[in-house]
């Protein structure tokens, strides 16, 4: 049985999905981009902020489904450009214990929704 998860407190979905699908213990969480869901507008022109946004709205997930960062056991960065990666990895690192972080990939695409600099997605498990 999967339950949905929507929260006011993260961007609506732009496309046929949803914020996040628990199903069992699992929370599966949608992709996540520097979006302030309070005026819909992006945030744009410093990667760390962008992060930072993109974290927020994944928080903001997680509370939602009674659940924090220290659930999350896996996660995906995806960045336009991989040069900005040490930037969003102190950003990412600041939400996280060093010793209990989840596994994490992190890659350079093409492009991402609305052209963003970065996206991030989660796993966690409750």
């Amino acid at each position: 049985m999967k339950k949905i998860i929507n929260t006011s407190n993260a961007p609506a979905p732009i496309g046929p999905y949803n914020q996040a699908v628990l199903s069992g213990n699992t929370l599966y969480i949608s992709g996540q981009i520097p979006m302030d869901a309070a005026t819909g507008n992006l945030i744009e022109g410093d990667i760390k902020m962008e992060a930072k946004q993109c974290m927020q709205n994944l928080k903001a997930i997680l509370i939602e489904a009674d659940m924090g960062f220290e659930h999350v056991v896996k996660s995906s960065i995806f960045l336009a450009d991989m040069n900005q990666f040490s930037e969003v990895n102190e950003v990412y690192g600041a939400y996280f214990n060093a010793e209990t972080a989840p596994a994490r990939e992190t890659v350079e695409v093409a492009n991402l929704p609305k052209f963003v600099n970065v996206e991030i997605s989660m796993i966690a498990v409750k």
